[in-house]
């Protein structure tokens, strides 16, 4: 075997455009969504700015996501759509939808700790379609981010 060559003393190139520098701007954690054309910052969508904010709406999109509807992770996903087509008890719904979430929320973003949830039936407006508020409480324990809060609206027509 050759002798290895250490790269503790080699150094740096410099660049022939100037040294590097930093724009000052925040690097984004990811797109915000749903998707919304940006014109300020030069990004074509808005972006997250806030790890904080990168995972409340990673954690709704989780919740809102149904079984098959991810290519490749088909599994991704609360899937409550077909919970809310055989609504007839909310002790029963808020059971099996808490169950749900907790298992994606277990599998999928095991860092977050769900703290509280409650669902609303909405039968005002809507007397021939189901719908129903999720409003869920958690932490991420990691970040210190002691409880923030969402709400999601489900429909079944």
């Amino acid at each position: 075997m050759a002798n290895l060559i250490s790269f503790k003393d080699v150094g740096i190139k410099a660049f022939q455009g100037g040294t590097l520098q930093s724009s000052g701007s925040q690097i984004p954690f990811g797109v915000k969504t749903p998707l919304e054309l940006d014109d300020s910052e030069g990004n074509v969508f808005k972006m997250h700015y806030n790890l904080g904010d990168q995972i409340e709406d990673n954690l709704r999109n989780l919740i809102l996501t149904n079984h098959g509807e991810r290519i490749v992770q088909t599994f991704f996903g609360a899937n409550l759509r077909p919970l809310l087509t055989e609504f007839s008890n909310k002790d029963d719904f808020d059971t099996e939808a808490m169950l749900r979430i907790n298992t994606a929320i277990t599998k999928w973003m095991p860092f977050v700790s769900p703290v509280g949830f409650e669902s609303i039936p909405d039968y005002e407006d809507n007397i021939f379609t189901g719908h129903i508020r999720i409003f869920m409480v958690y932490a991420v324990p990691a970040l210190n981010v002691k409880e923030r809060s969402f709400e999601v609206n489900l429909y079944v027509l």
